[in-house]
């Protein structure tokens, strides 16, 4: 099922932010510390639309080294159901073959049985936290949904800050048409589940306060 929460918490994970006094605590040195080296050029802190300053990830490595000299590139490769075993052999096969004409040297080739929506998939949130720490220097993969079939441009644009390249090679027939047809019919689901909690309430609301009158969009609750 779509888990809109879920997206945004791992967004959230990747994409870090850290106040003056919570950075001085991540690198391990004092607050004074942190705003001498603002004074003097060695950091330049970010800014919220608010004005409020902030650091980031990217700020970490920068100051602690903890980027690796040479970062991996990986292959992802996905299919949603185990009957789809075939489909998965031919997508790792049309990316060897890809990457080889390509002269990519791959150092990490990552498969995975899980839908496009399931944003809990263990080689996925594997492959988020090494883009979060800046370990992963290039991502391939067949398609965009073959990573997530929503937000993959907010993912996209996450792993560029982290240093990350994300590369699609659009191969369409390595994206199952029945793939989609199933993902769909999981957001349909989620909203018609979220529609039947709506009217739930507004009768219990009814019942609790049968002497109130509450007014409620018709086209969401009747």
């Amino acid at each position: 099922m779509f888990d809109s929460y879920l997206l945004l918490s791992i967004i959230a994970r990747v994409s870090k932010t850290y106040r003056n006094n919570e950075f001085a605590k991540r690198i391990g040195k004092a607050p004074s510390t942190i705003r001498r080296w603002e004074r003097e050029g060695k950091l330049v802190a970010k800014r919220h639309p608010s004005g409020h300053r902030y650091f980031d990830e990217a700020d970490v490595r920068l100051l602690t080294g903890g980027v690796p000299e040479r970062r991996p590139v990986v292959v992802y490769c996905r299919v949603s159901s185990a009957g789809q075993k075939d489909d998965l052999a031919s997508q790792v096969k049309a990316m060897e073959t890809y990457c080889l004409g390509a002269g990519i040297a791959v150092d990490e080739w990552m498969t995975e049985i899980g839908g496009g929506m399931n944003f809990k998939r263990k080689r996925f949130l594997a492959l988020v936290e090494q883009i979060g720490r800046g370990e992963v220097r290039q991502v391939l993969v067949a398609h965009k949904d073959r990573l997530m079939r929503f937000g993959f441009d907010l993912f996209e644009h996450i792993a560029r800050h982290n240093g990350c390249e994300v590369v699609v090679v659009n191969q369409e027939s390595l994206s199952p048409q029945q793939e989609m047809v199933e993902d769909l019919l999981a957001i349909v689901h989620t909203f018609s589940c979220r529609l039947y909690g709506l009217r739930k309430y507004k009768h219990e609301i009814k019942a609790d306060f049968p002497d109130c009158a509450a007014t409620q969009p018709k086209a969401l609750c009747e």
